[in-house]
Order: structure tokens, then C-alpha cells, then sequence
């Protein structure tokens, strides 16, 4: 059933824009379908619900792509066209490719690449990356090769960062810049596209690329200021094999020695302490999350399952929801896109087997504990310990509304948090009061909505 045109639903999500006119003694308030003499494109959430649309229009005008406003349910900086539809070919294909616009996806998907997403009209962001890491471990971005598309790029390198772990690989394609993807495979095929694809640059090289644009490095000074220039870069990197290797590369290119270069890093203002990057933001995140400190290792024998599981319940929510989530596999489709962020952003261990597990469902649907198990004794690479729980410790009876308990009183912390981080700013910043008040009353909701926990109660058990 389709609500009428006049139905306040179709102007709440944007579908039509709504004017008013002075008719004389009266004011008339119009109606305009926003994406009239428009080719539709749905755009679904990762669970697959119709969230927004995107529009292309049939002949002459402007603009020619045109999406649906930000509403609660649609925020382009989080969602990728075609994600939904190309979960299950990343897995297969290895990959995801992201391109910029719809018709690049339509066209590749017609030439046999069903792997591909495409951004809403925004610069890639980091929640993009995150979510994709959700379905692969292997992520291709392809760009017009004119200058335009270097920008794009250069954003595209900054969002993937932060989630370039040892075990992930980003790499960056780059067209003639009189092609896009879609012109090109129409061209030249989809062989030659695959060609393109097996060349593309990887991370480290964009980073360095990136890094050495506008510097002379046959000159010291061309050589300090590549060595300026790569530093944010490199210390966005998480601690690992990549960022160490990098830094030799950059101190070499920059005329010094590894050790000289951490050094000289290390004495500067946001600088790193064995060789790990001081980052502030992601600092307060990770004190935000439970800990894993103590969980039992390795599953063994069923006698060692209760054994460990005597010795350690749940110890905090996430603990609990993981557990719940591998005993009920189900509920995961009952949970919101939001409750989905919440836990993939969830430092690691945890994000990444929430991951994990949603790649499982999505390829296989609902599984039980002992399929899961068997899958993670399987999984490459290999997941860490905190796949390896005590469902044990978990009551059979266990109802989805304990899992939504435990959810909540994750929400819970992430605002009282955030109001705290908004006290500190609302000093200087005139918006973080506003702010504060909304986040106050989304935590002060939940308390209420949860039966027994009274303000003043802790919020784990």
C-alpha cells in the first residue's frame, strides 16, 4: 500500500518537497515530487529495508545525480549503494571494489563484477571503510585518473588508515582520466578492467605517493617537508608490521635513519611511544570499551569449557553480548543498524569477531553454536580469542530481551561519555550544549526503559 501524495511521510523522508505561496487571503502550500522525469535507484541498508533513493535524470539538467536528504534511517557518510546486493560476491570474489556513482555499479554488475558499491555523493568516510571490512578483508578503490579523482583518493587513503591492519589490504585503481568505470568497460571490456585491477597501487605506495606530492627530494628541503608531510599519515596507521616497514621507507626517502626519524617524531607534539601512535580520539574510545582482560583461552574439551566457565562469567557487556550472539544467532537480524555499529566499532577483539559472525550469517543464514565453532577453527585468517568464549556460562533460557538489556546498557555508557566530552567543550563551543541536552535525554530514555535500573544504579552487575 502506497501512501498518498499528500501523506506527511513522503515529505518527513523527502520524496516530495513541500512550498507555500501567498494566494491572496490564503496561504497554498504545494507539493513537488523531488525526483520527477528521474531514473529511481533504491538504496538499501545493509540489512536490505529501502532506506533512500537516488535519482538520475533522463535527459538534460542538474543535477544529474540526485539522493534522497539525510533522515534518522539515512545518513550518507554511513551507508554505500549496492552494498546489500554485493555482500555475498565479496566474499566470493575475494574483494570489494567502490566506485563513485550508480551507473558504474549497474554497468560493472552487467559485465559480471557483482562486488561493487559505490559512495552517495560524499567523500569516502571512515565509517565506509569500516563497514566493508564488515564482508572482506580486501578492498579496491577506483577513481578517474584526472584531478579530481586524485582527491578523491587522497580522502579514500585518509578514511582507510586507521583500519589498514596487517591482515587487510587496500589498493587504489586509477582510469584514463577520459574514462570511468563504466565508459571503460563499455570500451575496452572487462578483461582490461581486470588487468587494471591486478595493478592497482597498494596503500603503502598511495601513502608514500601521497606523502611525496610537491617535494623535490633531491634537496634537503624537499626531503624535510615529504618527511612532514607523511607523518600524519603514517601515524594514522594502527601499530604493526605495514606502519614499522613504512617508517624505514619514509626515513630512508627522507635521508635518515629509522631510529633518528622515530627520534626525531617522538620529540614533536602528537607524537608516538614505541613505535605506536599517540591518537587521542581513539585513546578515549578504547577506555570507553569493556576489556577482555582475563577471558579464558582456547575451548578444548567440553570438561575445560565448564571449568573455565566456573572460573569467569561475563564480564562485561560485551562479553555478554558476544556470547548471546553466538548461542542465538538469529537475533543478529532483530538488532538495529545502529545496535550493528555499536558493536563492530567495538575495539578489538571484540569488532573484529562481531565481523566475523555477520559474514558468517550472511553467507549461511542463521547457524548454531556448534556450526559457528566449526567455522572459526576454519576462519583465515585466524579470529582471535575472543571467538573462543565459554557459551557455557550462558543460561538456556535466555530470552532476545537480555540481549537487548545488555545493548542498552552499552548505549548507556557511550552517552554518559559523550556527555562528558560535551561538558568539556561547551566552554568554547556553543553547539556542545545542545548537543549535551539531546544525548542527556536519549540516556535518560533508556534508563527509563529499563525495568529496575534507577539512576543512580551501577551499570554492570
Amino acid at each position: 500500500v502506497f501512501p498518498s501524495y499528500d501523506d506527511p511521510l513522503l515529505e518527513e523522508s523527502g520524496m516530495v518537497i513541500a512550498s507555500e505561496s501567498d494566494n491572496g487571503d490564503e496561504t497554498e502550500r504545494k507539493r513537488y515530487d523531488r525526483f520527477r522525469d528521474r531514473i529511481m535507484f533504491p538504496i538499501r541498508s545493509v540489512q536490505g529495508e529501502v532506506i533512500g533513493f537516488g535519482g538520475r535524470v533522463l535527459a538534460q539538467g542538474e543535477p544529474k545525480y540526485l539522493n534522497s536528504p539525510e533522515t534518522p534511517v539515512f545518513i550518507k557518510g554511513r551507508e554505500l549503494y549496492g552494498l546489500y546486493e554485493a555482500r555475498t560476491a565479496m566474499r566470493q570474489r575475494g574483494f570489494a571494489l567502490v566506485v563513485e556513482g550508480y551507473m558504474d555499479v549497474v554497468a560493472l554488475a552487467q559485465s559480471g563484477y557483482a562486488n561493487v558499491v559505490a559512495t552517495l555523493g560524499t567523500a569516502c568516510t571512515a565509517e565506509h571503510v569500516q563497514k566493508l571490512f564488515r564482508f572482506t578483508d580486501s578492498v579496491v578503490f577506483s577513481f578517474d585518473g584526472d584531478a579530481a579523482g586524485r582527491r578523491a583518493a587522497g580522502r579514500a587513503l585518509e578514511a582507510s588508515l586507521p583500519h589498514a591492519s596487517d591482515t587487510r589490504s587496500v589498493r587504489f585503481l586509477f582510469l584514463p582520466a577520459e574514462h570511468d568505470p563504466d565508459s571503460f568497460v563499455r570500451e575496452r571490456g572487462a578483461e582490461a578492467f581486470e588487468r587494471c585491477i591486478e595493478q592497482a597501487t597498494p596503500l603503502s605506495r598511495q601513502l608514500i605517493d601521497e606523502a611525496r606530492s610537491g617535494c623535490d627530494l633531491s634537496q634537503a628541503e624537499g626531503k624535510a617537508r615529504f618527511v612532514a608531510m607523511a607523518r600524519p599519515l603514517w601515524t594514522a596507521l594502527p601499530d604493526g608490521s605495514l606502519q614499522r616497514q613504512l617508517l624505514r621507507e619514509i626515513a630512508s626517502m627522507g635521508g635518515l635513519e629509522a631510529a633518528e626519524l622515530a627520534e626525531l617524531w617522538r620529540g614533536q607534539p602528537g607524537g608516538f611511544r614505541s613505535g605506536r601512535p599517540i591518537d587521542q580520539t581513539a585513546k578515549g574510545a578504547a577506555a570507553s570499551r569493556p576489556s577482555l582482560d582475563g577471558l579464558p583461552r582456547g575451548m578444548g574439551s567440553p570438561g575445560k569449557l565448564r571449568r573455565a566457565a566456573a572460573r569467569r562469567a561475563p564480564s562485561s557487556p560485551a562479553d555478554q553480548a558476544l556470547r548471546m550472539l553466538l548461542l542465538h544467532s538469529a537475533w543478529w537480524e532483530q538488532l538495529s543498524q545502529d545496535d550493528h555499529e555499536l558493536l563492530h566499532g567495538l575495539a578489538a577483539p571484540h569488532g573484529t569477531v562481531f565481523s566475523w559472525l555477520e559474514r558468517q550469517l550472511a553467507d549461511h543464514g542463521a547457524m548454531s553454536w556448534a556450526e559457528l565453532k566449526q567455522a572459526q577453527t576454519a576462519a583465515d585468517p585466524p579470529l582471535p580469542d575472543a571467538a573462543e568464549v565459554p557459551v557455557a556460562a550462558l543460561q538456556d533460557d535466555m530470552q532476545f530481551a537480555d540481549l537487548r538489556r545488555v545493548l542498552d546498557r552499552m548505549w548507556i555508557e557511550r552517552l554518559s561519555l559523550r556527555q562528558t566530552e560535551l561538558i568539556a567543550r561547551a566552554a568554547t563551543d556553543a553547539s556542545a550544549l545542545h548537543e549535551w541536552r539531546e544525548v542527556t535525554r536519549q540516556r535518560d530514555a533508556l534508563l527509563k526503559s529499563m525495568t529496575g535500573l534507577a539512576q543512580d544504579q551501577p551499570l554492570y552487575p
